[in-house]
């Protein structure tokens, strides 16, 4: 759901009641600004965090690993989506 940031506060009790089963996005000027979403969804998004690795800390079975990796076709897509940033 996307809302102004104006409609949020006037119906901040729906708003947040929504935000239990489904994203609410605030716009102001019709822009995304902000995200709701409820503590359940936050935490399973926390829990999806990846762990940063330096280059240093590699070694050279992960980067021949690494190397040897491809990108299954179906996801072909994805280059649009990096190259449109």
């Amino acid at each position: 759901m996307r809302v102004s940031s104006a409609e949020f506060i006037r119906n901040y009790g729906i708003m947040t009641d929504q935000a239990l089963s489904e994203a609410v996005t605030i716009t102001r000027n019709g822009k995304d600004r902000l995200v709701v979403l409820s503590a359940a969804e936050y935490q399973r998004l926390l829990a999806r965090s990846r762990r940063v690795v330096l280059p240093n800390e590699l070694s050279e079975m992960d980067i021949e690993a690494i190397a040897a990796t491809e990108v299954p076709d179906s996801y072909a897509h994805l280059d649009a989506e990096i190259s449109n940033q």
